[in-house]
């Protein structure tokens, strides 16, 4: 069957250990190579035509169904520890993957949590950043999407050997302008094996990737709920943050928050 934009498909090279949606064909001298996006982890690759296999469509299915599964037992078990509406400060969440917004945006909201999110490419986040920042004067900043290594365990420090690294930590830079103050605005960036060291030094209070892996689509939900869903008065550390994440401090570091929760009504 011929392949096409929109297909999910596994590369035959790595055994078809990820699953990942084509954004995008476009031909190279006579070659002709896809654009890759993981279906459940945020990493952005790219492969020759050939190298593609088409994956069942029940596979997919179970694929999506554990998504939905994870947000739905974290809605599950949030209500169970919370009585009550939480009031909390602003979310802006920046997401480079349409699918990824819209599944967050009805997890926050499944929650209630005041979210605000917007489905830009990481190449334009960095232009956009400024005037989201100046109208919805958020307390909490995610910035995310799909990234990955170009050359996978050579070059950690070499910003051009990440996919969209450097448009995270443009950015972060950008939002520091706006926000000097790493407590008044807590900031995540990040995503798939993402230059975790330069976000952090543009001014991130949490940043992926440490160990250079691949992350889970949720983990930035679950930052921006975790500081959003403690008291004002409290810290909320890397230790915090790293339990609830599938792969702990090899997928998201940092220098802790301030949580942002007002007020709960029994």
């Amino acid at each position: 069957m011929k392949i096409k934009e929109g297909d999910v498909v596994g590369r035959k090279s790595y055994n078809n250990d990820i699953l990942f949606v084509i954004s995008r064909i476009i031909k190279i001298n006579t070659k002709k190579f896809a654009i890759l996006k993981g279906v459940s982890i945020r990493i952005e690759a790219d492969a020759p035509l050939e190298d593609l296999e088409l994956i069942d469509k029940r596979v997919v299915n179970e694929n999506i169904k554990e998504i939905n599964n994870k947000l739905s037992e974290r809605v599950k078990n949030y209500h169970k520890r919370v009585n009550g509406k939480v009031y909390t400060g602003k979310i802006l969440h920046l997401d480079g993957d349409k699918r990824y917004s819209e599944k967050s945006l009805r997890y926050y909201n499944k929650i209630g949590l005041n979210a605000v999110v917007k489905n830009i490419p990481e190449s334009k986040q960095p232009n956009n950043i400024r005037m989201l920042l100046e109208k919805y004067k958020p307390d909490i900043l995610i910035i995310t999407g799909h990234d990955s290594m170009l050359k996978n365990g050579t070059n950690f420090y070499n910003i051009y050997n990440y996919r969209n690294s450097k448009y995270f930590v443009s950015s972060v830079r950008e939002a520091r302008k706006w926000q000097y103050s790493l407590e008044k605005l807590s900031i995540f960036a990040g995503a798939c094996q993402s230059f975790f060291e330069a976000i952090m030094e543009a001014g991130a209070n949490f940043a992926s990737s440490p160990g250079r892996i691949l992350i889970d689509f949720i983990d930035p939900i679950i930052i921006a709920e975790k500081i959003a869903t403690t008291e004002e008065n409290k810290f909320v550390t890397t230790t915090d943050i790293i339990k609830e994440i599938k792969e702990g401090s090899k997928g998201v570091g940092g220098i802790g928050a301030m949580g942002k929760k007002k007020l709960i009504i029994n």
